[in-house]
């Protein structure tokens, strides 16, 4: 059996089949998830060059310029497709923690896996984004066969390292990303400070892309059940501190509920979904329930 094909979860399919991941923007001047695509002729058209950077798939680097200039370019194609998805995964170190159940990354590339599998059955186009303290990986948008394998296998072997800054991930996806697109963010957002975030939530917006955001946390970090004296370990940075979290649990939880709502009203205020994954929660309900209220909301 392939090492990916356990994220493919056939209950988790089944479930989300009947439902569309449909677009809330104009896309390029059609709607989104309405297979009408106004593109003519060859499936997949050269667009233009742009230089290789850290993370970009080696496949699409044109040797021919290479040889001319010692300078590596990657090639860039525009697809007959309705809709390009880009899947943004944080694998940064905080994404490994796990309480009683899977990890946040465990979870978050299932996660990945059902959207990439529904997006392709509606024969939309999906890329992938890999993403620690710097683009691990970049996947550009296809739909086909081996493109798919590519996505599966990429998100089987990520591992949790490192630091995020989401700040400059947005950054970088508005200038990568020149077409107007779907970016699914999936990030525990535990770097994220609130009107940092807005401010990249806005260039996203600017461009014209729709973005749904998915806070990805463990019911640890949701709940903080600690009674007794603990030991809490730094997952991104060599630290950890002991203390009584029970006199920390008010003060803890009342600065989550803060963070959540300053990133919710930066969401609502570009036209943006936000949702919060509790990892304890079966994947199967969670997409269902998000898919079938933005289908309502349409």
């Amino acid at each position: 059996m392939a090492s990916y094909a356990k994220y493919l979860d056939p209950r988790t399919l089944d479930k989300i089949k009947g439902l569309e991941l449909k677009a809330r923007l104009i896309v390029e001047g059609f709607l989104a998830g309405q297979h009408a695509s106004p593109y003519k002729g060859s499936s997949v058209e050269f667009r233009e060059h742009r230089e290789y950077v850290p993370g970009d798939d080696v496949r699409f680097i044109d040797w021919k310029v290479y040889g001319k200039s010692d300078r590596f370019y990657i090639k860039e194609y525009e697809e007959e497709t309705n809709l390009r998805a880009y899947i943004v995964l944080d694998t940064s170190g905080s994404m490994g923690y796990a309480g009683q159940g899977v990890s946040k990354l465990e979870y978050a590339k299932y996660v990945a896996a059902s959207l990439t599998h529904l997006i392709a059955r509606q024969q939309d186009a999906v890329a992938l984004v890999v993403w620690d303290s710097q683009l691990r990986k970049f996947i550009p948008p296809g739909n086909n066969a081996l493109h798919l394998k590519d996505i599966y296998t990429t998100l089987a072997a990520a591992e949790p390292q490192g630091t995020t800054d989401i700040t400059t991930l947005l950054g970088t996806l508005t200038e990568r990303i020149r077409r107007k697109s779907v970016i699914i963010l999936i990030s525990d957002l535990l770097d994220a400070d609130g009107p940092s975030l807005a401010r990249g939530l806005r260039k996203i917006r600017h461009k014209g892309h729709d973005l749904i955001l998915f806070q990805t946390l463990d019911p640890d970090e949701l709940e903080f059940p600690f009674d007794r004296l603990t030991r809490f370990e730094g997952l991104e940075e060599p630290q950890h501190v002991r203390v009584d979290p029970k006199a920390l649990r008010a003060a803890y939880l009342d600065a989550l509920r803060d963070f959540q709502q300053t990133v919710k009203a930066g969401c609502v205020a570009n036209g943006m979904d936000y949702q919060v994954l509790d990892t304890g929660r079966p994947l199967d309900v969670a997409l269902t329930t998000y898919l079938a209220a933005r289908a309502g909301a349409r």
